[in-house]
């Protein structure tokens, strides 16, 4: 028994270690794009399975998305990088967002001659 024990706090303790390291790359990035961006602001929205997605609102509007695999790893990376964060995407946030023809093209697809979203 005591054997399983410590099989299981070692799993623990690198499973930590990962989720700490993993928190620290993202703080990375996010400092990053806030530092190309003249600042930054952000969003963590729960996507499911698959984690939490951070999105990054720059000073000069430009955007981005990170994905992290837990919620708990995308509030620590925001917390880390020192950001302001958001409880909703709406509002004066999301006013900030600066989108340029590719976006546009892109959210309008053939509807409206955007670029197909097949090779046909």
């Amino acid at each position: 028994m005591a054997d399983t024990k410590q099989v299981d706090e070692a799993k623990d303790t690198k499973a930590a270690a990962k989720a700490e390291r993993r928190a620290a790359r993202l703080a990375k990035q996010i400092g990053a794009f806030a530092k190309a961006h003249g600042g930054a602001e952000a969003q963590v929205a729960y996507i499911g399975e698959r984690g939490s997605r951070i999105v990054l609102v720059g000073e000069d509007g430009g955007w981005g998305d990170l994905v992290a695999p837990t919620h708990a790893i995308a509030e620590e990376a925001v917390r880390r990088a020192g950001v302001t964060v958001h409880e909703d995407f709406d509002g004066e946030f999301a006013a900030k967002v600066r989108t340029g023809p590719y976006e546009w093209s892109r959210m309008a697809g053939i509807q409206v001659g955007g670029p197909a979203n097949s090779n046909t």
